[in-house]
């Protein structure tokens, strides 16, 4: 949860790996090539998360054969300064994309699990009610038949958008992407879930090398 109230400025990010599904996603057909360089701006309140969401897709970006910059390490702290300000350090540090994620919005999703009865023997003991004729008999039978009651289950998800713009050429998004991240691990868990997903997609679009 306290991934999503980060994002509530603009960013960040199960039983065994974190989830992240793609809801739309939209590609500039006439865009030929790929970028050179990234600078990765994570829109977020908290500076601490920000550094964290930045540094591992810079990260990731750098393995996947990309050079990228992180801009919390090249911009002012604090508030996000104005774009021209943001321009004029890429084209300092020679980065030809710009990539933007922002948190959009949440969900909550819950779903009614049916209570059930468990035992071994199946339901024998149901024809035969013997079992309260004395207390060792029940409680032998009570002690194995046990009753698992309904709940609710309830899975929170972060609604993520993230843009790619090329730099130089009418500043022209080239790349964007709206989708859905179970929100049920540690900050540093989703968030690098999210990024995973993202450079991936990213490759198949053939914006990254593979």
């Amino acid at each position: 949860m306290r991934l999503v109230t980060i994002f509530a400025a603009v960013l960040f990010m199960v039983t065994g790996c974190a989830t992240t599904e793609f809801t739309s996603e939209w590609r500039d057909q006439s865009f030929r090539g790929q970028p050179q360089k990234f600078m990765v701006i994570g829109m977020a309140k908290k500076p601490v998360l920000r550094r964290v969401f930045e540094d591992e897709f810079v990260h990731q970006l750098k393995r996947a054969g990309t050079d990228a910059v992180a801009s919390y390490a090249v911009l002012p702290d604090g508030k996000l300064p104005e774009h021209q300000v943001i321009a004029a350090k890429m084209k300092e540090l020679r980065a030809d994309a710009v990539l933007i994620t922002r948190l959009v919005d949440r969900k909550v999703v819950r779903t009614y699990v049916p209570g059930r009865i468990d035992h071994p023997m199946g339901f024998w003991y149901d024809r035969y009610p013997g079992y309260y004729g004395s207390w060792p008999s029940y409680y032998n039978y009570g002690s194995s038949f046990m009753y698992s009651p309904g709940y609710i289950d309830e899975d929170q998800y972060a609604l993520m958008e993230t843009c790619l713009y090329a730099v130089g050429n009418g500043e022209n998004l080239i790349w964007s992407a709206t989708s859905e991240t179970m929100i049920n691990r540690s900050d540093q868990k989703m968030i690098k879930s999210f990024i995973e997903a993202m450079v991936d997609k990213l490759q198949e679009q053939g914006l990254l090398k593979k």
